[in-house]
Parts: structure tokens; sequence; C-alpha cells
């Protein structure tokens, strides 16, 4: 179920369960009507129908609109002015992150280095062409920059920017090279905060036990059948990619058991 500002009746939630339902009421609480800039932004809704549409199951790529929600309430809680973002795809985390500047009244322009607000990157062509129809619907276009091609190379061309928030949601393998960049490159500004999505898939959570690096024959709870070697190797780059932030000593994390598992990351007082 897709929430806007209004929400469905009594009916459209009655095979929901438990969790679901626990879901659409903290999705209905979180939204603030008063707000001139809505809470959900209206394109959302839109985008949404267009991903299932035109890529099916990759359309659960795009973040959840309770998830957006809460990245765009980190923004003012903050103070964030300059967000990179890391992973795309059809522009839906990038509106809320422009949306949730425009609440806190930062202005849609480039600074002294020519760059807007929000930086997102993006290694396909396709997405990124498709994000920026969907920020000119959306009214946001002159908050945010993409920047397409390989995460890393664009990284690298990056490294001389500090930024407030920092959302990786790319290629998951390359999760803990695109950490290093960021902290090794002093990317993030003292008060900042990254954001990792997706760091409790299942592939990740069945390495509970496992001591990194990860062995390739490490053992794992039981595993689906459908593309086992591929979702194996993503669950063993995001488990040392966990360990190794966890015991990071610049670095404070919580993980929330949230979506496919969410952690924040910011830096300790040196």
């Amino acid at each position: 179920m897709a929430f806007t500002e209004t929400f469905g009746s009594e009916e459209d939630y009655k095979d929901a369960s438990p969790e679901e339902l626990r879901l659409y009421y903290a999705s209905k609480a979180s939204v603030i009507p008063h707000h001139s800039t809505p809470t959900v932004p209206p394109a959302i809704s839109k985008i949404y129908k267009q991903n299932a549409a035109q890529y099916g199951l990759l359309s659960l790529m795009a973040v959840s609109e309770y998830q957006g929600m809460l990245q765009n309430f980190v923004i003012g809680l903050i103070g964030a002015k300059k967000i990179l973002e890391i992973g795309l795809f059809t522009g839906a985390s990038a509106i809320f992150f422009a949306t949730g500047l425009a609440r806190n009244g930062i202005a849609g322009q480039p600074d002294s280095n020519g760059y807007r607000p929000v930086i997102s990157l993006e290694v396909s062509e396709e997405y990124a062409t498709v994000a920026r129809k969907n920020f000119a619907d959306a009214n946001v276009e002159d908050y945010i920059d993409v920047m397409v091609g390989d995460a890393h190379e664009s990284l690298a061309k990056l490294i001389d920017q500090k930024f407030d928030l920092i959302f990786i949601d790319a290629d998951k393998k390359s999760y803990l090279d695109y950490y290093k960049t960021i902290m090794d490159n002093e990317m993030l500004s003292k008060k900042g905060l990254i954001i990792a999505d997706n760091t409790a898939f299942d592939c990740v959570t069945r390495l509970i036990n496992a001591p990194v690096p990860v062995e390739n024959n490490a053992p794992m709870l039981d595993m689906p059948e459908s593309n086992h070697s591929e979702w194996k190797e993503t669950g063993k780059a995001l488990h040392e990619f966990n360990e190794y932030i966890r015991q990071d000593p610049r670095v404070e994390v919580v993980m929330l058991p949230l979506f496919t598992g969410i952690t924040f990351i910011r830096l300790l007082s040196s």
C-alpha cells in the first residue's frame, strides 16, 4: 500500500498482517498535514506506480514512503545543507531529500563550487534519465545534480567536498569501498551522518555468527536456492562492511531493524 497525505478506509487494512498494520499506522502518524511542504511529496505515489509498471520487482529498489519520511526528518535533525546520494534509481529518495531541504529553508541553487544541495550518483543512464524527469515533475530539479557513471570514479571527483548527509544505496558489494573513500578523504562534516541502506538483507543475517573476513565455505543459515551464489556474495560483502564499521574507532554506529536494515553512522569527537 502506498501512502499519500490521505489514507485508505478500514476495508483497505483488513487483510494486513500485524507488521504491515504497524507500518501503516506509523506512516500515518508521521504525516504532518499543516506543513507547507508535504511530508510525502505528491510526485512520489506516481513514481512508485511507474516503477512497478516499468521495472517489476526492481521497483523495490526505491525507498519506501516511510523510510523517505524518516530520512526527511533526519535532515532537519542534523541541520543538513549538503547531501550525497550513492545510488539514485528513479529518484524517489532524492526527491525526499530535496523536499526536506526546502522545508528547512535551504535554497535549490549551486554553491560556490557549482554543485547543487543534493548530488546523486547513478551508474545507469536509463535510470538517471527517468529520475531527471521525475525531478522536474516534482519541481525539485533546482536542488539535485546527477552524476552518471561508476560510483567509485564519481566519488573520486568529489573528494574535496564535504557533506552533512551521505546516503549509501548502490552496489552492495562496494559499500566498504565507498565508506573507506568517504572516511579517508574526510568527506563527512563533523556533525554529519552516513545512512547505509539494506544492511540487514536476508543474505546478511544468515551470516550472523560468521567471523570476518568471511570464508567462501562459511556456514550460513538456510539460503534460498534462487541466485544462490550471487546472493551469498552480497551477504558476505555486507556482513564484512557491517563488522568493519562496527569496529571502526572513528565512528558510532546503530543499525535499525527496519525495512531491510538501515544503518546510521556518525563521527565521534576527536
